[in-house]
């Protein structure tokens, strides 16, 4: 609930999405998990990266402090859209853990793999 409004969700869903991964990954091996994900874990650490970027711009445009909250609404298709800056950077946050787990865990998966 603290997500939308405020800071906080997006590094423990993240944790909870890559222990979820991280048994598919005990349950069905490597290569499942490569085939499961469409891009990299090091690209999904990169978006994560990019959107925590990009939630301080609308701040810095508007002449406010750095990471002040903002909230923008629009219509889209006839149905009203609030966008806020916190969301954004959380779900920066959320791929940018992700991609970090992911990474150190295929590259482990990976080591074990050469190793036999």
């Amino acid at each position: 609930m603290r997500g939308h409004d405020e800071p906080g969700g997006g590094f423990i869903g993240g944790l909870v999405a890559s222990g979820a991964f991280s048994l598919y990954l005990f349950a069905f091996g490597i290569k499942a998990l490569n085939r499961l994900f469409l891009v990299s874990p090091k690209d999904i650490l990169s978006a994560g990266l990019l959107l925590g970027l990009i939630a301080t711009v609308p701040s810095f445009y508007l002449e406010q402090s750095f990471f002040t909250a903002l909230w923008f609404e629009f219509y889209l298709a006839d149905t009203l859209v609030k966008l806020s800056t916190v969301l954004i950077f959380d779900i920066g946050v959320y791929l940018a853990v992700i991609g970090t787990l992911m990474t150190m865990f295929t590259a482990i998966a990976d080591a074990q793999i050469d190793r036999h």
